[in-house]
């Protein structure tokens, strides 16, 4: 996460705030498991008479195989069609209507989220609505084939960007031989010839009650929605935990070095230097000093800001870890103009091989972004529905438990754990280098990916 400049706190009130981060959150949040073994998560907040009602999924792209790649994304959709309640969709959110909910749903890696905004006299209406999509969706041809062409629709945009062009073909190389796992968006010719069939697999593979969990965050009472959430969700039938029947191989190490040059009619040139990350599942730790580390040279006081930006190579860069189950990326970008970018690519290696020098890390500095972080994390908390999705992201992504000890876990990261982190996945690592020029820029200084590959700025 960037960090916003003079937004620092002082390093002595990091004793102050850190410690009463999980205290915090036990006050305010409330769990149980149904014996269906759904999970419900209750977050009292009584600023404003509103509630959020989500429900979170542990479905994504990354349990997607080629021949379902972007069907995750597509159920998403399905999900807001017609059921066993509603045999027509129009019924279905003309309730919604009268709820007066705000409603929407999200597909990410590794999660699918549903969720509704509705004033708190709503809720119990609100699960309600849920229900039958979660349990007994149609999945009619018809609306199917409305759907396709929504989410070909939403491909088209997405492939028209630069950017997205520049991503896709550094995903491929980040992610060899598992890019479908990372392809949200999907194949095209996958979602257009997509079937009923394929979207009841994944929903009794996934869309069961062991898999999912139930946030509601608002002006709520817990044992009310506890009680509500038993009545309606109780009966959705248990199903066999999806990844032990069919594990999610791990995504195999990154080998050796690529790198990608898009041309594009664009002025500056953006840089994306990205590198395996680590697993939240198999090394937390690290993914604490990750996002630390972020922080810390996103510091525009930073001495890896001050060499990069403030020299006048880069025109801005930002460090930022991805975390993910399944090996989120790590992204360092910038953008600079043709005619600096093989010195500003010799500058970002020269910092990147300082990275882990016993006093390349000031800790007054590093006490500070723990300060912010703590206090940034407490802002989060004050809206209901932003708070829910946050929920949802950890729950499905890490855990709960994860969350609770996250800030205090982040309050515990020294400099050496920071060096160590940018030694284990950065420093001489392999990594994907990807450069977007205009196609005039890349012929005036004769740029070639084998270049870039090699390390770039010769």
């Amino acid at each position: 996460m960037a960090l916003v400049a003079g937004a620092c706190l002082l390093p002595a009130l990091v004793p102050a705030v850190l410690p009463a981060q999980r205290a915090a959150l036990e006050k305010i949040i409330q769990r149980r498991v149904l014996p269906n073994g759904l999970e419900v998560i209750v977050v009292e907040n009584h600023g404003v008479p509103l509630a959020t009602v989500e429900v979170n999924v542990r479905n994504g792209s990354f349990t997607q195989t080629p021949e379902y790649a972007g069907l995750a994304h597509m159920y998403e959709h399905m999900f807001f069609r017609a059921n066993q309640q509603y045999p027509e969709s129009e019924m279905y959110l003309d309730r919604a209507a009268q709820l007066g909910a705000v409603f929407n749903g999200t597909t990410q890696e590794e999660t699918v989220s549903y969720y509704l905004t509705v004033p708190a006299d709503s809720v119990r209406g609100a699960i309600q609505w849920l229900t039958p999509a979660l349990r007994e969706p149609l999945f009619l041809e018809s609306e199917l084939a409305v759907e396709r062409q929504v989410v070909i629709g939403e491909y088209d945009r997405n492939e028209s960007s630069p950017f997205f062009q520049l991503q896709r073909q550094m995903d491929m190389k980040l992610y060899p031989g598992n890019y479908s796992r990372k392809n949200v968006i999907g194949d095209r010719q996958v979602v257009a010839t997509t079937t009923p069939e394929k979207m009841r697999f994944i929903q009794h593979k996934y869309y069961i009650p062991n898999n999912s969990v139930l946030i509601v965050a608002g002006d709520v009472k817990p044992d009310s929605i506890f009680a509500i959430a038993a009545r309606q969700l109780g009966g959705w039938a248990r199903g066999p935990d999806p990844f032990v029947a069919d594990p999610i191989p791990d995504i195999p190490p990154l080998t050796a070095s690529d790198a990608v040059v898009a041309e594009v009619q664009v002025n500056a040139v953006t840089v994306l230097l990205q590198w395996q990350g680590p697993s939240v599942g198999k090394d937390p730790k690290s993914t604490y000093a990750a996002d630390v580390f972020s922080d810390l040279l996103n510091d525009p006081r930073s001495r890896f800001q001050q060499r990069l930006v403030d020299s006048g190579l880069w025109q801005g860069v930002t460090v930022n870890y991805y975390t993910l189950n399944h090996t989120g990326p790590i992204t360092i970008s910038g953008q600079t103009s043709p005619e600096k970018l093989r010195p500003a690519l010799a500058a970002l290696d020269s910092e990147i091989k300082k990275l882990d020098a016993p006093t390349y890390f000031d800790p007054d500095e590093l006490k500070a972004v723990q300060a912010h972080r703590a206090v940034t994390s407490a802002f989060g908390r004050e809206q209901a529905s932003a708070f829910a999705h946050t929920l949802g992201f950890w729950w499905s992504v890490a855990s709960l438990e994860y969350y609770m000890g996250y800030v205090d876990n982040m309050a515990h990261q020294t400099t050496a754990d920071l060096r160590a982190y940018a030694d284990k996945y950065i420093i001489g690592k392999p990594r994907i280098t990807g450069v977007l020029i205009s196609p005039e820029g890349r012929q005036r200084i004769h740029l070639t990916a084998d270049e870039l590959k090699a390390g770039g700025a010769k």
